[in-house]
C-alpha cells in the first residue's frame, strides 16, 4: 500500500471512531450528573487530539469537520450542525496553537480545548438565537470544561502515549 493510501486509510478509521464515541456520547446524558442541558464529556475530541498528535494539522482538521458533519446527518439533528462545527472549529484552533507552547502539557491543552468548545457554542446560539442573553450560560459550562476537559486530558495523554502511529505518523 502506498503511503498516502495508508495515511487516508488512517485517517477514515479515526473518522469512523471519532464519529462511533460521538453517536454513543449522544446516548448517555451527562446532565443526570451535571444539570447542564446539552452538556457532553467530548470524547471525540480524543479522536482529534490523537490526530493533532500524531498527524498533520491538515489531516485532524479534515477528520475534524467529517465528524461534524456525519454526527449531523447520522443524528438526524443539521440545526446542530452550526454548533459543532463553530465549537470544534474554536477548540481545534485553540488546541492547535496550544500544542505549540512549550511547557503546557496535553492536559492543559484539553482543558483549554473544552473551554473553547464551550465557548464556540455559546457564540453560535448567540447567533442562531440573536441574542447576546445566552451568554450567561457561558459560566457555568465554563467551570464544567475544566472537569470535561480534565477527563479527556488524562485520556488523551494515555492514548497518545500508549498508542503508536507507526512511520507515517509525527513523534
Amino acid at each position: 500500500m502506498t503511503h498516502s493510501v495508508r495515511r487516508l486509510t488512517r485517517c477514515a478509521v479515526l473518522t469512523a471512531l471519532a464519529l462511533a464515541i460521538s453517536v454513543c456520547e449522544g446516548l448517555v446524558p451527562l446532565s443526570i450528573l451535571i444539570p447542564l442541558p446539552g452538556l457532553r464529556l467530548g470524547l471525540a475530541n480524543l479522536v482529534t487530539v490523537y490526530a493533532l498528535c500524531r498527524l498533520s494539522a491538515r489531516e485532524a482538521f479534515g477528520i475534524l469537520m467529517a465528524r461534524c458533519l456525519l454526527g449531523a446527518i447520522v443524528g438526524g439533528n443539521l440545526s446542530a450542525l452550526a454548533f459543532s462545527l463553530t465549537g470544534g472549529i474554536l477548540a481545534f484552533a485553540v488546541m492547535w496553537l496550544l500544542l505549540h507552547v512549550r511547557g503546557l502539557s496535553l492536559f492543559g491543552v484539553c482543558i483549554a480545548g473544552a473551554a473553547a468548545h464551550n465557548t464556540g457554542q455559546i457564540l453560535a446560539a448567540m447567533g442562531v438565537l440573536a441574542s447576546p442573553a445566552i451568554a450567561v450560560y457561558l459560566a457555568p459550562l465554563l467551570l464544567a470544561s475544566i472537569l470535561t476537559g480534565a477527563v479527556t486530558g488524562a485520556a488523551s495523554i494515555l492514548l497518545v502515549r500508549r498508542v503508536p502511529w507507526g512511520d507515517s505518523g509525527r513523534t
